[in-house]
This record gives structure tokens, sequence and C-alpha cells, in this order.
């Protein structure tokens, strides 16, 4: 009977908590890879930045290839448009046309701001990966915006090279959507939280297509980037990933 007993509690505790540690890596790479893709990606999107007493707004197209290749190109505001930024591999570049020179960006450049933005330049060559790079755990359950989610713990394991100290994750139950994320410095205090909406189809997924930053200590400050358009999993060879092609592509 004991042996019963003990049995019986241990399935129910498997159904009444189906989540450990490692569903929530799952949980976590299911949702990277919904915004990602599973291979490649490729989008054009406008970036909206938004201070006290002014905005601007700049747009840009970005190519990525699993965790070790990303391009992105500006291509609006006129002063700016035709700017280029790579990452291959461990290496990451800018390419600026006005000045014709290209600036290899080091690693403590990737908590600063991209183009002025309140995203950083990691958020956008994404240097670390919120898969690869960090422990998980579900630590609770909230609704956000309408949906079920799973608030995940993300720590960053010891020899990684993170910005964040520590992440927080809200992760949809349904359709594995990132609708809330987080991020926290090394002494545990919140620097920034963003928020996804709009809900859509694009390219046959589900995916939130507006994404609003916001600074913990900045009051009226935020950067809103919207998805104009975005396809998965087209090829891409590794070869468009090059300083050569920074400069010619469009």
């Amino acid at each position: 009977m004991k042996q019963f007993t003990f049995i019986t509690i241990s399935l129910l505790m498997v159904f009444a908590y189906p989540a450990n540690a490692q569903d929530a890596r799952e949980i976590i790479r299911k949702a990277d890879e919904k915004m990602q893709g599973e291979e490649t990606s490729q989008s054009t999107m406008t970036m909206t930045i938004v201070r006290p007493s002014w905005q601007r707004e700049i747009t840009f197209k970005s190519w990525t290839k699993g965790r070790d290749y990303s391009l992105a190109l500006v291509t609006a505001p006129a002063k700016e448009e035709g700017q280029t930024f790579l990452k291959r591999e461990t290496e990451m570049w800018n390419w600026n046309p006005t000045i014709n020179r290209l600036i290899k960006l080091p690693p403590s450049m990737m908590s600063q701001g991209w183009m002025g933005s309140d995203f950083s330049n990691d958020d956008l060559l994404k240097e670390s990966s919120i898969v690869v790079d960090y422990t998980h755990k579900i630590i609770g359950e909230e609704e956000i915006d309408g949906w079920d989610c799973y608030k995940i713990e993300l720590i960053p394991l010891e020899d990684a090279a993170v910005v964040w100290g520590k992440i927080f994750k809200w992760i949809s139950m349904e359709e594995f959507l990132q609708m809330k994320s987080e991020y926290f410095d090394e002494d545990n205090y919140l620097i920034k939280t963003e928020l996804a909406y709009d809900i859509k189809t694009m390219d046959g997924r589900l995916i939130p297509s507006k994404f609003e930053l916001i600074p913990e200590e900045e009051e009226g400050h935020k950067t809103v980037v919207v998805m104009d358009d975005i396809k998965f999993n087209e090829p891409i060879p590794d070869s468009f990933f090059s300083q050569q092609n920074m400069k010619r592509v469009r």
C-alpha cells in the first residue's frame, strides 16, 4: 500500500508540474526559433526611437543564419542609409559608407545602444544566445495580454560572454510567443522591459509584429520596432555574411 501511495503521489507530481528544467530550456528554444527561424530569417523592420522632446525613425533589413551569422542594413534615413552591421561567428563589424570606414566591434560594445536606440548591439547581432548561454527554470505562470504564459528565469552560465546578469521571460503556453522580457544587470537591478504586441501570421507562423523596449530609469524613453515583413528558412549561403558584402548589400 505504501508503494502504491508513493507511485500515485509521484505520478500526481509529474502531471501537476510537467515543466522541469529541461522543459524550460525546450520552451525557450522553441520561442527563440519561432522568431529567428530554425535555419534562417530575412526581415524588414521600422524602429522608432522615442525621447521626451523628440523622436526619430530608422528602417533596416536584417538577415540571420543560425547563431553564428547576422547582417543588418540601415535603409533610412538618408544620412545613415547604407550602414551595415555584421556578425560572423565571434567577430562583429560596422561599415559606415559616409566615412568609408570598417570598424571591428569589441565585446565591450555589445551593451551599447544600437543606432542610439534602447536596443543594444547584442540585441541586434546576438553575440549571446538565450538558449545556449543560460540556465532555464520555470518559476511561475501569468497571463500577459490575454495569453497564458510560463514565467522563466534565465541565469547566465559562469563562462558565458553575456550582457545580462539575469533575464525573466514570459512565454505563451500556446504558440511559444515571447510576450514579455525583463533584463537585469549583475547587481540584480531591472534595466529594461520588452513587451510584444500585435500577434499576426507572417510567412505562415503566428508571431508578435510589434515590440516595445522601455528602459527602467529613463522616464519618457522607449524604442518601438514594427516588423514590416519577414521570411523564414530561405537558403542564405555563408558567403553572404562577409565584409565584402557589407559594402554592397541592398
